[in-house]
């Protein structure tokens, strides 16, 4: 099985570097390896030039640099170029969390099943320096279906590892949030869905969802109400906003015990 890793980056020249250390630090060469940058203007394209030598040793390598028309249009361009079984997006700041990660994937599941669709794990968090913020807090269920993303993103993009022959073209109608939407066609599509029972990846705090926050949010509710239904979409959000004010209670009669 060859895994498609996509890098999408742009101006990332702090970050791009131990993103394709971890993917050069895999253990095993069933990887193709895809960088879509951006028309990057600082030291991106010549950090990406002083490595291309040692990933061709590798694996497969292909890079274009260019214009776009936002992150998910070059996620587009990624998907276009990828001739792998599986692709996997890894972008700029993100690390494949273990150099075995790939080569426990395959020997582990898909010499067992090839005819997985999805396979997904748990996410740890980074920051800037790459110093672990610990897990995600939304945690991946044991079973995953399309229905589950009611509750949210609840398996990050970077842990989300798709057939390539089901992954369709990201609408480019959203631009802070149509790797949710994405995830859920891909789910509606997949036949199989495997959760890995392991922690596929370093996501990056200050990557270019928490830049976006409150549009990305924007942009889920109105995905969510798109397939799930407007009224109980609005039903479960009252309900987060309950949740959310319960949690900032407890955290605050919590403080000055902490204090004490």
């Amino acid at each position: 099985m060859i895994f498609s890793i996509i890098t999408v980056t742009r101006n990332a020249a702090q970050w791009i570097e131990k993103t394709i250390q971890s993917v050069l630090s895999q253990t095993c060469s069933n990887i193709e390896y895809i960088i879509i940058d951006g028309a990057s203007t600082d030291k991106t394209i010549k950090i990406i030039t002083d490595y291309e030598l040692q990933i061709r040793s590798k694996c497969r390598f292909h890079w274009i640099s260019e214009p776009d028309n936002g992150i998910y249009d070059a996620m587009n361009k990624g998907l276009k170029l990828a001739t792998g079984d599986y692709v996997w997006f890894i972008n700029a700041g993100d690390q494949i969390r273990h150099p075995t990660t790939i080569q426990t994937i395959n020997s582990q599941f898909l010499s067992i099943n090839s005819h997985f669709s999805i396979l997904y794990g748990e996410t740890e968090i980074s920051d800037l320096h790459g110093n672990s913020l610990g897990m995600r807090r939304l945690k991946a269920p044991e079973r995953l279906t399309w229905k589950n993303f009611k509750m949210g993103m609840l398996v990050c993009h970077q842990s989300f590892i798709v057939k390539r022959e089901i992954a369709e073209p990201y609408d480019l109608q959203y631009r802070h949030a149509a790797d949710f939407e994405w995830c859920i066609r891909c789910m509606k599509r997949a036949k199989h869905i495997f959760n890995t029972h392991q922690t596929l990846s370093y996501f990056l705090e200050a990557g270019y969802s928490a830049k976006n926050r409150k549009a990305s949010l924007k942009e889920r509710y109105m995905i969510m109400c798109k397939y799930y239904g407007k009224i109980p979409t609005q039903i479960r959000h009252l309900w987060f906003a309950v949740r959310f004010c319960f949690a900032k209670m407890n955290y605050r009669i919590a403080s000055p015990l902490r204090m004490s």
